[in-house]
């Protein structure tokens, strides 16, 4: 699992690590992205203009933010698409009448790599050997998925109002690619979210601060630990089952879950 490439979440920029996620390594940078957006704004100007600059339409364009990135670091699925004709590298949208993604629909393991968005979080899942890995930058490590599994799950993301697309094309070389096929990976538990490992961290220094103050406050602290990271497990699994959703984008399931755990 240690070959495998996996930027974890900084800040708001799930889309640069999607893509270096998908490609295995550190192929783009924020800013490289950024001027991306700026190309395709800046066609998009010049096709509006074609129409006319003085007519209300055009002033109604120009007034608008960039739809292709904001301040946050979000990147439009425009983007993303542009960046990845550099690799030759192709985005279609699993849930279109095209014949590749008719294909994934029905053998989706037969596929190499898929994108997937959901409230402007960005995340790939992607096969190495044979094998399939989600590689959510808001998780501490890649997740292995079953063949089985893989259908189920983009078919929950569906559900869940995800937007997912097919990558289509030569991927770059990646030692994960080749470690993998020939010594298959094994997983034997499965990752948890980063702000929950984060918790679980901070309550562990509390855990020995307190130990070193009484015997009996260590014993209490304990018996808490063990009650609260039952159910927070519980909530993960329901999470990571559903989407291995995006904290960051406020998703509705897995964070709800992870909230009434937490209370309770």
């Amino acid at each position: 699992m240690e070959t495998i490439f996996h930027e974890k979440q900084e800040g708001s920029l799930c889309a640069q690590h999607c893509l270096n996620n998908l490609l295995q390594g550190e192929y783009f940078t924020a800013v490289e992205l950024a001027a991306i957006a700026n190309s395709i704004d800046e066609e998009e100007r010049r096709r509006m203009a074609e129409g006319g600059t003085n007519n209300e339409d055009y002033r109604k364009f120009i007034e608008q933010p960039s739809g292709n990135m904001d301040d946050s670091g979000f990147f439009s699925v425009q983007v993303l698409a542009n960046a990845l004709k550099v690799w030759d590298l192709e985005l279609i949208p699993f849930s279109s009448q095209n014949p590749v993604a008719q294909a994934a629909q029905t053998n989706p393991y037969l596929q190499k790599a898929y994108i997937c968005n959901y409230r402007e979080h960005w995340f790939a899942v992607r096969k190495f050997g044979q094998q399939w890995f989600n590689l959510n930058s808001l998780m501490t490590y890649p997740e292995l998925i079953s063949e089985t599994y893989l259908g189920l799950f983009l078919a929950q993301l569906r559900q869940e109002g995800y937007s997912i697309f097919v990558v289509v094309g030569i991927f770059p070389s990646c030692e994960a690619d080749k470690v993998l096929s020939v010594m298959p990976a094994v997983q034997t538990q499965k990752p948890c979210l980063l702000s929950q490992a984060s918790k679980k961290s901070q309550q562990a220094t509390g855990r020995e601060i307190d130990q070193r103050s009484s015997v009996s406050s260590s014993s209490q602290e304990y018996q808490y630990d063990d009650d609260e990271d039952t159910a927070l497990q519980a909530a993960l699994q329901m999470s990571l089952d559903s989407s291995q959703a995006s904290e960051a984008a406020q998703l509705q399931a897995a964070l709800a879950l992870s909230m009434e755990a937490e209370n309770h």
